[in-house]
């Protein structure tokens, strides 16, 4: 029951807090550019830059600004998933705003229980840059994730906020080296 009340103030939590966000930024994603600068922590704990901490390799970044934005996440994952797509992934849960930040122990520990562990490593979320990373990829529709191919030194190779199809998972998977 204890549990049910935690995740019952998590989703009410996170409802608000989207509730006073502002969702009107067009992206400003650049074909060929690099990305913008910003730092988060995975769920392990761990610090990490980004894209810096990504170079060496192509890296696939799937942002969501809101709760609702998960379903379109897991579209994304599962759809890699079943056509074997090998590519480094990362969930980047991106939150703006001071009163998040307040709240981020107990938002990254709700995460945290729907998640398994094994896959921590893999969901950074970005509160402090949390605004940048938004004007940068445009926070319009926000349940879409922002879909976002990196090469190996941190250049976008590939941009989509349209929501999951099928189409944009084979254009993305076309421009990711085996």
């Amino acid at each position: 029951m204890l549990a049910i009340k935690r995740i019952f103030s998590l989703v009410f939590l996170l409802a608000f807090l989207s509730g006073c966000a502002s969702y009107d930024y067009p992206s400003n994603v650049k074909i060929g550019d690099t990305m913008v600068q910003a730092s988060g922590e995975s769920l392990e704990g761990e610090a990490v830059s980004i894209p810096s901490d990504f170079k060496g390799e192509q890296t696939l970044l799937l942002f969501g600004y809101v709760q609702d934005s998960q379903f379109d996440i897991d579209r994304w994952l599962i759809g890699l998933d079943m056509t074997k797509t090998q590519v480094s992934v990362y969930e980047i849960p991106t939150i703006k705003g001071m009163l998040p930040r307040m709240f981020s122990t107990f938002i990254d520990g709700g995460m945290r229980k729907g998640i398994p562990k094994q896959l921590w490593k893999g969901v950074v979320t970005v509160y402090a840059d949390g605004d940048k990373v938004q004007r940068y990829t445009g926070n319009q529709n926000p349940n879409n994730a922002r879909v976002m191919l990196l090469d190996e030194n941190g250049k976008v190779l590939y941009f989509y906020d349209r929501g999951f199809s099928v189409e944009a998972l084979n254009e993305v998977r076309a421009l990711i080296k085996s």
